[in-house]
């Protein structure tokens, strides 16, 4: 009697447990022991949340979580600080992927030093067909800060063609083998300002559009060597926290590689691909409309205003101050500009246009404004946005317009900006708490590869306004940084908004994607040196762990 009472007793706890356990709801993943900062709409935080299918499901504390549900896998982050994937708001994934197998001139203080990295790496390709390209070179660094020219660069290759891209991509410094390639013959193939001669000849200094020429005819990798180095690329920025990269200016044909690589499950990089303004872009995407999946949007078109502020190309309203005979230039014709903002009206697509100078950058919020006409949610964007004039800072509010910026500009660009712009012109410069408080909210990039993949150090940058070295003590124009929990809004849920992707991505919230990571330190607390050591110790996209120290 006694063991048959036993019996029924050990049926009926089992029971018991297995409809407890059954009446759990079963999810692929559950991490808990966190120190969670969602970036929600309140900035609040818990310790523990559940994922399925790619998406959050549950966000809250682990006592609540573990009662309703049962996971597949269980992550206990012990302490740990997890916050939204990053996403750079303005990058060039795809031109840094092909940057990977060129010549890393970042680090010459000299031209000589150049040129002898540039002899070093000759020394290891013993190709002789095969073109030297290397990227990275900043006479802002050298002593005298003056542009190089081409004759030792001639006596050193004579037949092999060079092409060496400054850091801020808007200018190239080429061999006479490489201007032969590209079909440069003489002054009169090139337009007017973009090419520095010297005595009457080719100094090999070439800018914008020529440059982009000169690029152009560099072979470029196909196939399984492409996809080699998108892949490390991919590897490099989930390293680095990143979950999706705006990509600013690319073609059709690398899209749609892009979109066939997601497809396959071959690449877990997010990109919203900002489409080049080239008539078979135009015709194929303006068409067909904006295009989103999980994986990829392409909603916007890229525009070129003027050049860059380091090599003298950004376009002012008075002349440069170290340049007295010098404005810059605007790269792209007015009326090619209204035409192509006019038709992304019509077609639903945002405008995301470069633009640097205060003469530029007026040009565009004017241009704008024309059609966009008072407030709106179209979330027209201004890259880099460096140089506004006072009286125009206005306009983006007026007119919604969005300042899309790099805060690791500030403090690269900070030795030498003022001998650019003078005393005056420079206090409206890299001016992101006065352009955040125009629409309330402000996107952040890192503009790799002219600045490192490295969204910590825009973080960082965007806070403190001061380098690695701790320089300028009290920061660069204080007045214009962002406080912490903006500057990790403007890394996650704000490039996510001005890509009309905030519902899906860009905080950790019920229903979104679960891009997410783990670092080792409290960005809301930590001391400014610490977020300099800060490691990403996992990155996760949908769900999945990518990246893993």
């Amino acid at each position: 009697m006694l063991k048959k009472l036993l019996i029924s007793l050990l049926v009926a706890l089992f029971g018991i447990s297995s409809l407890s356990t059954s009446a759990k709801i079963q999810v692929d993943l559950v991490v808990y022991n966190a120190v969670i900062y969602t970036v929600d709409s309140s900035f609040s935080n818990c310790n523990c949340f559940a994922v399925t299918n790619g998406r959050f499901v549950a966000i809250g504390n682990k006592a609540d979580i573990m009662k309703q549900y049962i996971a597949r896998q269980v992550i206990d982050a012990k302490g740990k600080f997890i916050y939204p994937g990053f996403i750079d708001a303005h990058a060039h994934f795809y031109g840094y992927a092909l940057g990977l197998h060129y010549v890393d001139l970042s680090t010459a203080i000299s031209e000589v030093q150049m040129l002898d990295i540039l002899q070093q790496f000759a020394s290891q390709h013993t190709n002789p067909n095969a073109w030297i390209v290397g990227r990275g070179w900043d006479q802002n660094k050298w002593p005298g800060k003056q542009f190089p020219d081409n004759a030792k660069l001639n006596k050193m290759f004579p037949n092999t063609p060079v092409v060496l891209t400054r850091v801020d991509g808007h200018a190239v410094l080429t061999n006479l083998e490489a201007i032969k390639r590209a079909g440069i013959a003489n002054t009169s193939d090139v337009k007017q300002g973009e090419a520095i001669l010297k005595n009457g000849r080719f100094s090999g200094i070439f800018l914008e559009n020529t440059a982009d020429k000169l690029r152009q005819a560099i072979p470029t990798p196909t196939g399984s060597e492409l996809d080699k180095l998108l892949a490390q690329a991919e590897a490099n920025c989930f390293e680095a926290g990143l979950t999706t990269v705006a990509d600013a200016g690319l073609d059709k044909k690398i899209i749609q590689h892009f979109d066939t690589l997601q497809h396959d499950g071959k690449m877990k990089l997010r990109i919203y691909a900002m489409l080049n303004p080239s008539i078979e872009n135009l015709k194929y995407y303006l068409k067909n409309g904006p295009y989103f999946t999980d994986y990829l949007t392409v909603s916007s078109i890229k525009l070129y205003a003027d050049g860059a502020l380091g090599s003298r190309g950004a376009c002012l309203l008075k002349p440069y101050t170290d340049s007295p005979t010098n404005n810059g230039m605007i790269v792209t014709s007015p009326d090619t500009l209204i035409q192509i903002c006019r038709l992304a009206y019509i077609h639903g697509f945002q405008v995301n246009t470069h633009a640097i100078g205060d003469s530029a950058v007026r040009l565009m919020l004017h241009m704008y404004a024309g059609i966009l006409k008072g407030k709106n949610d179209r979330r027209w964007r201004i890259e880099h946005a460096q140089v506004v004039a006072g009286e125009d800072i206005h306009l983006f509010g007026d007119n919604s317009i969005i300042p899309s910026v790099q805060a690791t500009h500030a403090t690269s660009d900070m030795y030498w900006a003022a001998d650019r712009l003078g005393k005056e012109r420079i206090k409206t410069a890299y001016a992101y708490q006065m352009l955040k408080q125009q629409n309330g909210w402000i996107p952040n990039g890192t503009d790799f590869p002219i600045e490192q993949i490295d969204p910590l150090l825009t973080f960082y940058a965007a806070v403190f306004r001061i380098d690695s070295k701790g320089y300028p003590e009290g920061g660069f124009q204080p007045e214009n940084a962002l406080s912490r929990e903006d500057a990790l809004r403007s890394i996650t849920i704000w490039p996510a908004r001005a890509a009309f992707e905030e519902n899906n991505k860009g905080s950790i919230e019920t229903g979104k994607l679960a891009d997410f990571i783990l670092v080792d330190t409290d960005l809301m607390k930590a001391p400014a040196n610490r977020i300099l050591t800060a490691k990403i110790e996992a990155t996760y996209s949908g769900g999945s762990l990518v990246f893993t120290r």
